[in-house]
């Protein structure tokens, strides 16, 4: 299983998800790809991408997970 996620969200929501994530008992790293497009990569580990993956319909804005294609049109 892949390690990494990687998402898009509105920029202005990219702290809030950077501290859910590491409130969860730092399930995994956020990173910013692009500030402006608001693409950020999590990196966890086998162990946590499932549960980080159920987190995010639970968030209370809108999370948009990239495949590999998306992520290269958009940057």
């Amino acid at each position: 299983m892949e390690s990494i996620i990687y998402l898009r969200v509105e920029p202005r929501h990219i702290d809030m998800l950077t501290r859910i994530i590491e409130a969860c008992s730092h399930l995994g790293v956020v990173s910013t790809l692009d500030r402006r497009a608001g693409l950020i990569i999590i990196r966890g580990t086998p162990d946590t991408i499932p549960e980080i993956e159920s987190l995010l319909p639970e968030m209370p804005f809108m999370v948009e997970k990239l495949i590999d294609a998306d992520l290269r049109r958009s940057i």
